[in-house]
């Protein structure tokens, strides 16, 4: 296997287990909503993460599939996931107060 192919792999899978622990805590806090009303603040934020790093996840995905068959179409799929994580990193990078 080539180094990008595992570069792109590490990807795939850190988005993917990101993807699922946010689903996981998002099903969780939907359950414990009626006792504790103090979770739904954290639901639209919770929400729009665990939307970002399934695009993450979806990108890296098509990117390795890509990669691993020698599609024609994979640069296409490399920009989309360097673009995903790019807009991730800006999103989530701290800031000076």
């Amino acid at each position: 296997m080539r180094p990008f192919t595992v570069l792109i792999g590490i990807v795939l899978g850190s988005a993917a287990s990101i993807s699922f622990g946010l689903g996981a805590v998002l099903i969780v806090f939907c359950v414990l909503r009626g006792e504790h009303p103090d979770l739904s603040r954290e639901m639209p934020q919770l929400f729009w993460s665990w939307v970002a790093f399934g695009v993450l996840t979806a990108a890296s995905a098509g990117s390795f599939l890509g990669q691993i068959k020698a599609r024609p179409w994979r640069g296409w799929a490399h920009l989309g996931t360097a673009s995903c994580l790019a807009v991730l990193v800006l999103l989530y990078w701290p800031r000076r107060s």
